[in-house]
């Protein structure tokens, strides 16, 4: 985890009896409190996103059935921000997760191709307000250089869910001939009740913002404060407006933070949905395949949290993500380089591994640009949800390109895949040169700002006095 200082003062403390003894005022622990509030909202948002990721991924993978979820999650992600904007996160989530977990149960349960493709719809729609969501929730915790760390962290629940997904569908597969003659239908109701269940219990263990939480004291509400005015617009209070809308999608950042997500998001789904038949074509059996779907899945969360921490030691971002592009794009070049996967099937089993352990950190890295970059609630609200949505355009695409016909190479979608991680290197790298520019002007005209949570109406990041990270 990033450095964090120790002990700070808290503004309007009182003593407790040891300091009394002392003669001097409390002091508040920084780095033990952000421990406490990691362990109040990580474990519970990551735990709600693993599950999104096992109810989408799993089942017979129709391809429309695939693309039908993706254009229902693309068309609801601002509106789902906009209700969390008006809302708040300890009711707009677990809702969402109710929803979701109900839809997921009913796929269990179809029994007709147009029952089938309406559920992905709508498993789309209720799943959509999750990920953007939680990154606006996390810039109203965390200061702008904690904030990709986290998401990071929570991020990685995405690559557990491929791991467990896979030994969850090899055990629950058993299930064939119980009701059914086949195990996927027991693998969403199963799933899907789970879902129910944990998104009830997520009414009590979702926590919405430091003003209002029980599990802080006084003291540390008072310090959180201070620390998130230091720089950024956590603290202040700021009604919802559609001129903040208005804003954020005329903003050519926020277009490029899209784009910066879109090219990393057809090689994230087409690796989460298609790497079991990957893996079977080259001559392995399905649920033994499933089974070797977790080493690459665990490699890439590894390699998330490590590239999440040296970006934000480091404090650069475009470069981590290219990098990690660029890694991932090796991967392709292995399994599209392997002219016969099936005598081979371990050279191309290492192609996996490098497209796992670089997409994954290069997609978390660059779904937090936004959340440290983007100043206005509101307008980081709709940023967050515009990337999401134009990301995932990338995953409509996605699953068309790995049809049965291709196996065992998988030309048309190993190429798409590396075609898009080189897109990525050239989107972030001109995204980050804008930044640094833009800073580079902005520096002649006015001094950076330290305290944006006590200037009154601020106008957001295009303030002067903001400096964006690069």
């Amino acid at each position: 985890m990033p450095d964090e200082k120790e002990t700070v003062r808290a503004p309007g403390s009182t003593p407790d009896e040891s300091d009394i003894d002392n003669g001097r005022p409390v002091a508040i622990n920084e780095k033990r409190l952000l421990r406490k509030i990691d362990l109040r909202l990580l474990p519970a948002v990551g735990i709600l996103y693993l599950l999104s990721f096992l109810d989408r991924s799993n089942g017979e993978e129709y391809l429309t059935g695939l693309t039908l979820y993706f254009v229902g999650y693309v068309l609801f992600e601002i509106p789902c921000n906009i209700v969390l904007k008006r809302t708040t996160p300890r009711f707009w989530l677990p809702v969402l997760t109710i929803a979701w977990g109900i839809v997921a149960t009913l796929l269990g349960v179809v029994h007709n191709r147009d029952g089938f493709w309406a559920a992905r719809f709508f498993l789309g729609v209720t799943e959509s307000g999750l990920f953007p969501g939680v990154v606006y929730y996390f810039s109203m915790w965390y200061k702008r250089r904690e904030r990709q760390y986290r998401i990071s962290l929570f991020f990685s629940a995405a690559s557990l869910a491929g791991a467990f997904g896979g030994i969850l569908a090899y055990g629950i597969g058993k299930m064939a001939g119980v009701v059914w003659s086949t195990g996927w239908r027991w693998i969403f109701i199963l799933e899907g009740i789970a879902t129910v269940v944990v998104a009830f219990l997520a009414f009590g263990f979702i926590h919405n913002y430091p003003d209002t939480s029980k599990f802080l004291n006084e003291d540390e509400r008072a310090f959180i404060h201070q620390r998130l005015a230091a720089d950024s617009d956590a603290t202040n209070h700021e009604e919802f407006s559609w001129a903040a809308v208005r804003e954020a999608l005329t903003d050519v950042n926020c277009w490029l933070y899209g784009l910066g997500f879109h090219t990393c998001s057809l090689p994230l789904y087409t690796l989460s949905l298609f790497l079991p038949l990957i893996i079977t074509s080259l001559g392995y059996t399905a649920a033994y395949a499933q089974l070797l779907t977790v080493p690459p899945y665990a490699f890439a969360f590894i390699t998330t949290l490590t590239v999440a921490i040296l970006s934000e030691r480091t404090g650069h971002r475009a470069i981590f993500i290219g990098g990690s592009a660029l890694f991932a794009a090796i991967g392709y070049a292995i399994l599209l380089s392997n002219t016969n996967p099936t005598a081979r099937p371990g050279v191309s089993y290492l192609g996996t591994f490098f497209a796992a352990g670089g997409i994954y950190p290069a997609t978390a890295l660059v779904l937090s640009w936004p959340a440290i970059n983007v100043s206005g609630q509101t307008k980081r609200g709709i940023a967050n949800a515009m990337q999401i949505s134009i990301g995932n355009l990338g995953a409509v695409l996605g699953t068309q390109l790995y049809r049965p016909a291709d196996q065992p190479r998988y030309i048309v979608g190993h190429s798409f895949a590396l075609g898009y991680l080189l897109m990525n290197v050239v989107v972030v790298s001109v995204l980050g040169w804008r930044l640094k520019k833009e800073n580079q002007r902005r520096a002649g005209v006015a001094e950076e700002i330290k305290n944006v949570g006590e200037v009154e109406n601020w106008k957001g990041d295009s303030d002067p006095r903001w400096r964006f990270e690069y």
